[in-house]
């Protein structure tokens, strides 16, 4: 073989290597992509974000995800807690949410997290997205989202714990509504009955939203902040299953609501907050429905939520129990693909 022979082998070589490493690399993204391909969210951007060790949002939301993309044509982007050294999924690293800059061109953004307290590079885009006046769905432990031990730290003032009159409870009261107070209904013990609001009924956002019945138990709140609305009333049950009697002793709390939220843009917020999210309340197709709603409303689309939207599981969704520390092991963002 004479030297241009070689020169033309060595070259493919090289371009075969630099396309097997990017095909690597691609596979190996630390975070799942669902493009929505038909549907009302075509052209629309949502982001998960994701990251607490109890309610297993690293399994719900991606199955949420996915119905937003196939059912309703959505593209979502789902990011999770990952550890730094095997690159697998793991609630219990508090400080790693790679793909954050995906909200800097976001449509939305879903939050699920609980006590993180994430480097100022990933944070930073977290709080510019809040600042941006762009809409917020959150879930269950969104209230109390960050917890930073040191008090100097730029973003500590978005702590769940903020003792600050000006900025008290951080991100979850000051943006969300609230932030953690304590269970109201016996954690595991007293489930939930969510029933729409009566200032709602008859609103896009809760169309085609029967009764829902959640295994996560109510939270307690104090005074909610700022322009809250009740979506959802919760009724504490004495047991774990859909036909308990309700607890005439405790008298039933918001578990959905929305606000508005204005950041240093100036703009207003369109803010769903729901304290229902344990991984079972999804397996619920009232509460399914609601989440999806909830997305279309917060983007300003509640013109286009369908009567009785399509929230049909895809694929299988057989979360672990809820517990800190039960998390599926040894799994990657790419074990979510699409099936």
């Amino acid at each position: 073989m004479n030297w241009t022979g070689v020169r033309v082998c060595a070259t493919a070589m090289v371009v075969c290597l630099a396309g097997g490493l990017r095909a690597a690399e691609k596979g190996d993204k630390p975070w799942a992509v669902y493009e929505g391909k038909s549907g009302a969210g075509v052209g629309k951007h949502i982001v998960f974000v994701t990251g607490d060790e109890e309610y297993r949002s690293e399994e719900s939301m991606p199955m949420l995800a996915k119905i937003l993309a196939v059912h309703h044509g959505f593209k979502c982007t789902v990011l999770f807690a990952i550890n730094k050294t095997s690159g697998e999924i793991d609630p219990l690293t508090l400080d790693n949410i790679p793909g954050l800059e995906a909200l800097d061109t976001a449509d939305l953004m879903v939050l699920f997290t609980r006590f993180r307290e994430l480097p100022d590079e990933q944070m930073k885009h977290i709080i510019d997205y809040t600042n941006s006046g762009k809409p917020i769905v959150a879930l269950r432990t969104a209230t109390h989202p960050f917890a930073y031990k040191h008090k100097d730290n730029p973003y500590a003032k978005w702590s769940w714990d903020n003792k600050d009159p000006q900025f008290k409870g951080g991100f979850g009261r000051q943006v969300l509504g609230e932030t953690w107070v304590n269970h109201y209904g016996v954690h595991q013990k007293e489930s939930t009955r969510g029933i729409i609001a009566d200032a709602l009924k008859g609103q896009p956002l809760v169309r085609g939203v029967g009764t829902i019945w959640a295994p996560s138990d109510v939270y307690e709140l104090t005074t909610l902040n700022g322009d809250c609305k009740p979506v959802i009333m919760g009724y504490v049950l004495s047991g774990m299953n859909p036909d308990d009697k309700v607890n005439e002793k405790k008298k039933p709390l918001p578990v959905a609501w929305i606000k508005s939220y204005t950041g240093d843009s100036g703009k207003m917020d369109r803010i769903f907050t729901t304290t229902m999210g344990h991984a079972g309340d999804l397996k619920d197709e009232n509460f399914r429905r609601l989440l999806v709603n909830a997305c279309y409303w917060g983007m300003g689309m509640e013109d286009k939520i369908p009567a009785k939207g399509d929230v049909t599981i895809i694929g299988e969704y057989n979360p672990n129990n809820i517990g800190f520390g039960g998390f599926k092991k040894g799994l990657k963002p790419a074990d979510h693909k699409l099936p």
